[in-house]
């Protein structure tokens, strides 16, 4: 399934995408030259004059048109993301479905969050501050859930009145063309939404561009911590979303069974490759060895195998790289005195040099291991035995990330009491690994800066105007000779 790049306005410059199914080559892109991308921020500062002047309810039917127009391609979507990146087929459509309810929540929710805030009346005056659009935001988005993570910007973006230019990973290139594909097909104004190819070091090029407002970057620290400095002293809005450690606490009194098929759809889904996947778990002593036992029996039953197969149930990771930096994890918890409980003869396509990895459950675990406090982005599940509340709050706060964080308990008055101590930007009970649009998805300490989604999604995409208009009495006839009117306040 080989698919071929845009061509014009290329560089020479050519990278090849290899499918970690089977290393084909899946998508040949040409990076963008320099006066592309020149032309293409110019295009994008001229048009989004035009486009902030554009009501707001037709950028509303812009956006939903273009949503619908990418959904109409979901079948072939879903193949090419298996193919990209490993995804097991049976879920890879389920990626549209979350680009469709949140993109319908905040096109739906954009009037309030976009309205001028109204303040209380004041005898001669009329005040009130209005959100204007940026300019043109730079969306860089990931290859684990490319089009959810880019979805979370760009459509709030277009609906507060800006212009977005889409980079997209290496990995899953052909994410742009589809998303172009879809606002084109909308009849979205030329240059409202682009999309560019580019090099790491093109990347931080742009970033550093005048022409530029607002950056938003999905991926991890170290790539968070380049665009700081690409951007440092251009006086840029950045929103870093970065890495997560994400993890979960099953209280005494939980539903263990529930709170293991939870959390171990939590860990293992995508191959655990995301962000707010569950990284770590900590469980109450009383019902430890119930539920490791029941987390073995799920993971079990996983096939791991050939994304493309109806029966897959777990694919490879993106990379060899990446699965071998999960297997140097597993080897030094091993190393340190953690058990493991999942035999990597029952997944018989998990191979040395390759990106095919069986999953694996680990007990025995502690803080000196690197699988509990590095960020895994892998099918491995960890389990460390606590001895109550106070203790399991401190471990899941020894972290230099804070993104989510899940307990599974039947007492949600003693949840909320605990999430309150809890360090991260979402907290859950009972569930895990999901972004409700209703609400501000954020990320603490190393896990990012800024927020997306819910209606405070717009106030990183926009700015506040104030307006303060002093109303002027009319002049008597008499009053001409005596001077200007009062202008104090």
């Amino acid at each position: 399934m080989k698919q071929s790049a845009n061509l014009e306005n290329q560089s020479g410059v050519v990278q090849n995408t290899l499918s970690p199914a089977d290393g084909s080559v899946v998508a040949t892109i040409v990076l963008a030259s320099p006066e592309a991308v020149q032309r293409t921020l110019d295009n994008a500062n001229n048009a989004q004059k035009e486009w902030k002047l554009t009501p707001l309810s037709e950028r509303q039917a812009y956006c939903n048109r273009a949503i619908d127009a990418l959904l109409s391609h979901k079948e072939m979507i879903a193949s090419e993301l298996s193919w990209m990146m490993g995804r097991p087929i049976k879920h890879s459509g389920s990626e549209l479905r979350g680009v469709e309810e949140r993109a319908r929540y905040m096109i739906k929710h954009c009037e309030q969050a976009l309205a001028p805030i109204e303040l209380p009346e004041k005898s001669g005056f009329t005040r009130y501050i209005t959100r204007e659009p940026l300019g043109t935001i730079l969306v860089i988005s990931p290859w684990n859930y490319p089009y959810l993570t880019a979805i979370n910007s760009i459509i709030p973006a277009l609906l507060a009145g800006n212009s977005v230019i889409l980079k997209p990973s290496s990995h899953t290139p052909l994410c742009a063309q589809r998303f172009q594909q879809a606002f084109d097909e909308a009849q979205v104004p030329q240059g409202v939404f682009q999309h560019l190819f580019m090099s790491h070091n093109a990347t931080e090029e742009l970033v550093s561009s005048e022409q530029l407002q607002h950056v938003v970057f999905t991926g991890s620290v170290t790539g968070g911590a380049l665009i700081e400095i690409a951007a440092a002293g251009h006086f840029h809005g950045l929103g870093l979303e970065l890495g997560g450690n994400d993890p979960a606490y099953v209280r005494h009194d939980a539903d263990i069974s529930g709170a293991a098929e939870t959390i171990v759809d939590g860990a293992l889904y995508n191959a655990g490759q995301s962000c707010c996947a569950i990284e770590r778990v900590y469980v109450d002593y009383r019902v430890h060895d119930e539920f490791v036992e029941k987390a073995v029996q799920l993971v079990n039953q996983y096939q791991l195998g050939f994304p493309l197969d109806e029966d897959t149930t777990l694919g490879p990771l993106i990379s060899t790289k990446a699965a071998d930096y999960v297997r140097h994890q597993v080897a030094d918890a091993k190393q340190k005195g953690a058990q493991t409980h999942i035999s990597e003869a029952c997944f018989p396509n998990s191979k040395l040099g390759s990106p095919y990895l069986a999953p694996q459950v680990l007990t025995d675990v502690d803080h000196s291991m690197q699988v509990m406090t590095e960020e895994t982005f892998g099918p491995v599940i960890p389990i460390q035995k606590v001895y109550s509340d106070q203790e399991a709050i401190s471990l899941m706060n020894d972290s230099e990330f804070g993104l989510t964080a899940s307990i599974f308990t039947s007492d949600i008055q003693q949840a909320i009491t605990i999430g309150n101590q809890i360090e991260t930007g979402t907290f859950f009970a009972n569930r895990c690994d999901y972004l409700d649009p209703a609400l501000a998805w954020t990320g603490i300490k190393h896990s990012g800066k800024g927020y997306a989604l819910s209606t405070l999604g717009f106030e990183t995409l926009t700015r506040p105007k104030s307006f303060h208009l002093k109303h002027l009495k009319k002049l008597h006839s008499n009053d001409n000779n005596n001077g200007s009117p009062n202008t104090s306040d």
